[in-house]
């Protein structure tokens, strides 16, 4: 088992920046694909970014050159750097995690076992 803890969400203005954590306990996630996903109120959950393998990464359209995914494995902890912030990435920003050693991102929230609790992160205008 895999137990995810995001932290770093808040209120921030539209240009600002924040840093997402999510620390990963139970076992080593060094070969597990990693991502974040985010899910604003009526709306579904959307992927965000992914990494997995030997640092292979990929982002949706919406954050691609804002958001930067990286991973520390001494830490068992990845981190989303959000860079440039518009209201509309205003959400619940979720940290989730798969064994997995494919070449492929894996972008559908239906194909991870493990999830966080969710932190919100608001983006005024």
């Amino acid at each position: 088992q895999v137990q995810l803890v995001e932290s770093g969400g808040g209120l921030v203005q539209a240009g600002g920046s924040l840093r997402l954590s999510c620390a990963a306990s139970g076992r080593s996630v060094s070969s597990y694909a990693m991502a974040w996903f985010r899910q604003a109120p009526g709306n579904e959950r959307e992927f965000v970014a992914v990494r997995w393998s030997a640092g292979s990464t990929y982002y949706a359209d919406s954050v691609k050159g804002r958001f930067t995914i990286s991973r520390d494995n001494t830490k068992n902890t990845v981190y989303l750097q959000m860079n440039s912030l518009k209201p509309e990435d205003t959400a619940v920003y979720y940290c989730a995690a798969q064994l997995y050693r494919g070449s492929r991102p894996k972008k559908e929230a239906s194909e991870y076992d493990y999830w966080g609790q969710g932190t919100q992160v608001t983006v005024s205008s």
